[in-house]
């Protein structure tokens, strides 16, 4: 449960949450975790003798931070609640409301870059050909697999796909993070598996518990992210983001400009899609350690 906001704090946490719902159309789970994450906060500076957003100093912030630590909580989610501070404290400064930004600049422990895991695309081809017949749910689960596969979908995206998501033109409309919207082509291997099981999954399965969603569970009623995994986990061993990440991978090793992957991939900064050059670097040092003589 979330640390009830101390009443100094209240109005202006409360405003700030309804700007990123409404202004930036943040989803309700990232703005959940926003609360979340100000609510403990400012439980913890009201503590230390705050009796208002701007007598919290840098101080204040740090001992938040050890707090965290000697709790237990792994350096990313730190570094995601020190971010949701920061965010919070720098609206408050461009809105006039403090002068200073207490979060800016105070350290936080440092993440350590993973890379993505990436499927071996020959393996993974493999895998979705071996995953035939007629059967309401096999069509199903080879249009989710095809679909987060071919077009590099976050599993909330796909999620999301509504029965008008038909591909008929070669692109379906996806609503990414932030509600941004994104035409993602669609290649023809994920468009036939999607054509099929809207001619012939879909109606076996849905109720009218469904309603417009495009992907419905076993009962008939909507398929979610949770049933999307499990999906994922059953027919591949993993889960939907190593299918997006093979999707950004596999494209750059086949020579398509890093922009362009961004763009499919929605992300907003180049920086985001960049660290795919190192997956792509890694695995061709790795073929040619494996396959050249002199290597």
């Amino acid at each position: 449960m979330p640390a009830a906001l101390p009443e100094f704090a209240r109005d202006e946490v409360e405003a700030y949450l309804s700007r990123l719902e409404h202004e930036r159309q943040l989803s309700p789970h990232t703005v959940a975790s926003y609360r979340h994450d100000l609510g403990d906060f400012f439980a913890l500076a009201s503590k230390a003798g705050a009796d208002r957003i701007g007598a919290v100093d840098r101080r204040m912030v740090r001992r938040y931070i050890a707090n965290l630590t000697t709790r237990g909580f792994a350096r990313r989610s730190i570094a995601r609640k020190a971010s949701s501070v920061r965010a919070f404290y720098a609206d408050e400064v461009r809105r006039g409301n403090v002068d200073t930004n207490p979060a800016e600049g105070v350290s936080v422990p440092r993440i350590s870059q993973t890379l993505p895991r990436v499927l071996p695309a020959a393996g993974l081809i493999a895998l979705l050909d071996e995953l035939s017949g007629s059967e309401p749910l096999v069509l199903r689960d080879r249009a989710v697999l095809e679909l987060l596969y071919g077009c590099g979908l976050r599993v909330a995206e796909l999620a999301g796909m509504t029965t008008a998501d038909t591909a008929a033109d070669g692109f379906i409309r996806i609503v990414g993070k932030g509600r941004k919207d994104r035409d993602v082509p669609v290649g023809p291997q994920a468009r036939d598996a999607l054509t099929r099981y809207i001619a012939n999954g879909r109606p076996a399965l849905a109720t009218d518990n469904a309603g417009s969603a495009l992907w419905v569970g076993s009962r008939g009623g909507k398929l979610d992210s949770r049933g999307i995994r499990r999906i994922v986990r059953l027919r591949l061993g993993t889960y939907p983001h190593a299918l997006r990440h093979s999707f950004a991978t596999h494209l750059l090793e086949g020579g398509a400009d890093l922009r362009a992957v961004q763009e499919l991939l929605g992300h907003n900064e180049l920086a985001t899609t960049q660290i795919y050059t190192s997956v792509t670097k890694d695995h061709l040092k790795a073929t040619y350690e494996r396959s050249h003589p002199r290597a």
